[in-house]
């Protein structure tokens, strides 16, 4: 596993593509390339689906690992133990099972 930057760079590098190039792809300057790149900012979530055009990747997968990355470097920056992460699996089931009933209702 990689992190979210790290992984940007890998599939750009693979594709021979500078950091000038894969920025006019989504919309963004070469420096803020470079930091995303080196972890140092993350990505703006509205770039992702421009970054799975370009990678040619499915967008969910990406999105995906975009909030799984920051999920875990917040949990990490906090302290929180890797429990958290089951907790908020339940809460996302919690979540959804809400907003499904809330869809079925009937007026």
């Amino acid at each position: 596993m990689t992190s979210f930057g790290k992984f940007i760079k890998a599939e750009r590098e693979k594709r021979g593509w500078s950091q000038t190039e894969l920025g006019a792809l989504i919309k963004i300057n070469t420096p803020l390339v470079s930091r995303i790149e080196n972890d140092k900012k993350l990505m703006s979530f509205d770039k992702v689906e421009l970054l799975a055009n370009a990678f040619e990747m499915d967008y969910q997968e990406l999105k995906d690992l975009y909030f799984a990355d920051k999920t875990a470097k917040s949990a990490y920056e906090y302290k929180c133990s890797k429990n958290v992460f089951a907790v908020a699996e339940k809460q996302y089931e919690y979540i959804e099972a809400t907003n499904i009933v809330q869809g079925q209702l009937k007026f």
